[in-house]
C-alpha cells in the first residue's frame, strides 16, 4: 500500500451566515427565543425570554395566572386599542409511562408527528433542569422488514432511552407529566433560509416584539394603543388567546403565526394553495378575518411595496384568529403568516426575508390607524 496516497487535507472553515438585516442584539433575541424549550402547556421559559426583551420597549409588560404575557404602549386613554398576536408554545412530547426496565413511553403535546420521533435526540424538562435521551428505533438488520422502516409508529410503540436501567433509576431523575422536546438548535442554511424546531411560532413572537420595537421607537407617530400578546396553549385549542382577548378587548387583532410554504415536492398546490417561501407574507381572506382590516392591510403593503401572499380560510384558520374574533361583540382580525416549509418537525424552515417584511407590514398597519378607526362591514 503506497501511504503516500492518503495525504491529509486541512480543515476547511465553515462560516455562519449571519442575516443581513438583523442587528447583533436582534439576532441574539432570536436565537435564544427558539432554543428556549416552551412545549404547549409549559411556557414559562419561553414567556421569560420574550417579556424580558419587551421591558425595554414598551410601558408596561404582565402575565395571567396561565402565562400568556403582554407588553402594551399607551398612547391616550380616548383612542382605539390594537392587539398584536401570537403564541409561544411549540409542540412536543410527554412523558406518559416508565416501563420496569426504565424505557421511556411518551405521548404527544400539540400536534406531534409520530413518524418522524425514531433515532432522535430529546431532552426531557423537570423542575431541576433537563435529562438527554434518545428516542429507540431498531437497526435495520434486525427489522423484520427487508428495506427497514417498518409500519408507521404510534407514539404508544415509541420508547426513550436515557441510560438507565430500571423504573427507580429512571424515577430518580425524571416522573410521569415531564415534557419532552427535540434537541435540533438553530441553522442558517444561507444568509436568508433559517431552520429552527419551533419556528411555529416562535418566529411569531419575535415580529410581535420587533414590531413593538419599531413603534416604541416611533412612538410619536402613533395615534392608538397597542398591546402585544404573547399567547399560551395554541397547539391544543387557542386557549391562552382565548383568555387574554376576552380580559382585554382590543378595538382589534393583527394575528401573526406560520403557514405552509407549498413550493416543495409532492405537495397538491391545487388543494392547499400556492405560497412560496421568499414570497413574502401571507394575507388570509375569508372567515375570522375582517375585510376592512384586511383591506387596511393591503393598502399598506401595495403604497410600502411590500411583497404579500394571498391565502383563502374554508372553515377555519386553525389559528388564535379563531380564538380572538368571536370574543364578545367581536373583535375585527386579520391573519398576517410567515411562510414555513417542514412544519411541525424538527426542521422547520423559513426566509428572513419574509419575516423582516412581515415585520415592516405590522408597523405600518398600526402607524395607519386613526385615533378613532373603526372596522364595519356595512
Amino acid at each position: 500500500m503506497n501511504n503516500d496516497a492518503y495525504i491529509l487535507l486541512p480543515q476547511t472553515e465553515i462560516t455562519d451566515p449571519i442575516p443581513i438585516m438583523f442587528d447583533k442584539e436582534t439576532r441574539e433575541f432570536l436565537e435564544t427565543l427558539l432554543i428556549t424549550p416552551s412545549p404547549t402547556g409549559f411556557e414559562a421559559e419561553g414567556q421569560k425570554i420574550w417579556k424580558s426583551y419587551l421591558e425595554k420597549y414598551s410601558d408596561k409588560t404582565e402575565n395571567d395566572s396561565y402565562g400568556s404575557a403582554t407588553a402594551k404602549i399607551d398612547t391616550n386613554s380616548d383612542v382605539i386599542t390594537v392587539m398584536l398576536e401570537a403564541h409561544v408554545d411549540e409542540i412536543g412530547m410527554v412523558v406518559q409511562h416508565i416501563s420496569e426496565e426504565g424505557f421511556v413511553t411518551l405521548n404527544k403535546l400539540g400536534g406531534s408527528d409520530s413518524t418522524i420521533a425514531r433515532a432522535k435526540r430529546v431532552n426531557i424538562h423537570n423542575k431541576r433542569g433537563r435529562v438527554a435521551g434518545v428516542i429507540g428505533n431498531t437497526a435495520i438488520h434486525l427489522q423484520n422488514t427487508k428495506n427497514g422502516g417498518g409500519k408507521q409508529p404510534a407514539w404508544k410503540d415509541i420508547y426513550v432511552d436515557i441510560g438507565v436501567s430500571s423504573r427507580e433509576e429512571a424515577l430518580e431523575l425524571i416522573q410521569i407529566g415531564d415534557p419532552v422536546t427535540y434537541t435540533d438548535e438553530v441553522e442558517y442554511l444561507n444568509d436568508d433560509i433559517i431552520t429552527a424546531r419551533a419556528l411555529d411560532n416562535r418566529i411569531g413572537g419575535f415580529v410581535i416584539a420587533q414590531v413593538m420595537k419599531n413603534l416604541y421607537q416611533n412612538r410619536k407617530d402613533l395615534k392608538v394603543n397597542v398591546i402585544a400578546l404573547n399567547s399560551v396553549q395554541e397547539e391544543v385549542g387557542g386557549f391562552g388567546a382565548r383568555m387574554m382577548s376576552y380580559r382585554h378587548m382590543p378595538d382589534a387583532a393583527l394575528v401573526t403565526d406560520v403557514t405552509h410554504a407549498t413550493d416543495t415536492p409532492g405537495i397538491n398546490k391545487k388543494e392547499h394553495g400556492a405560497i412560496n417561501l421568499g414570497g413574502g407574507p401571507t394575507v388570509q381572506h375569508g372567515g375570522a378575518n375582517h375585510p376592512k382590516l384586511v383591506d387596511l392591510v393591503e393598502t399598506v403593503a401595495q403604497a410600502k411595496e411590500i411583497e404579500i401572499q394571498h391565502e383563502a380560510t374554508s372553515v377555519r384558520t386553525g389559528t388564535d384568529t379563531d380564538s380572538i374574533f368571536w370574543q364578545r361583540t367581536g373583535i375585527p382580525s386579520a391573519l398576517l403568516s410567515v411562510p414555513l416549509r417542514y412544519m411541525h418537525s424538527p426542521v422547520e424552515t423559513a426566509s428572513i426575508g419574509d419575516v423582516q417584511k412581515l415585520i415592516d407590514l405590522m408597523t405600518g398597519s398600526v402607524l395607519e390607524m386613526k385615533p378613532d378607526e373603526t372596522f364595519t362591514v356595512l
